[in-house]
């Protein structure tokens, strides 16, 4: 099983999630890291190589989870948001492409070592 690595404030947001929608999106990422799609996703090419989007629908409303788990030493998890709109903002997509790129290159270090 992958260990689930947490970018930037991913952690914290995805904490700032209601009960339900913190507990789905904790299964999903647990069927991530045993090798398994999660239930509702896509793949996130605008953020990059192998990143996907968890979908997760709840009382309170839409909230994402966008991870990659194609880099072989973790599951990175890049941004953890409500979403507000039909569109995925720009905001969110920019934000996601540089954790992206920062957790490639924490890979790239990790299969180093």
């Amino acid at each position: 099983m992958k260990p689930v690595r947490f970018m930037g404030s991913a952690k914290d947001d995805l904490s700032a999630f209601p009960k339900s929608a913190r507990v789905r999106a904790g299964h999903e990422l647990f069927m991530v890291q045993v090798g398994r799609d999660p239930d509702d996703w896509k793949p996130m090419t605008t953020v990059g190589p192998g990143a996907c989007e968890i979908r997760v629908r709840d009382g309170a409303g839409a909230f994402r989870v966008i991870y990659v788990a194609t880099f072989e030493d973790a599951v990175y998890v890049l941004h953890a948001f409500q979403k507000k709109s039909r569109k995925t903002s720009q905001t969110d997509v920019r934000l996601a492409r540089q954790r992206y790129r920062d957790a490639r290159d924490l890979a790239k270090g990790a299969n180093r070592g």
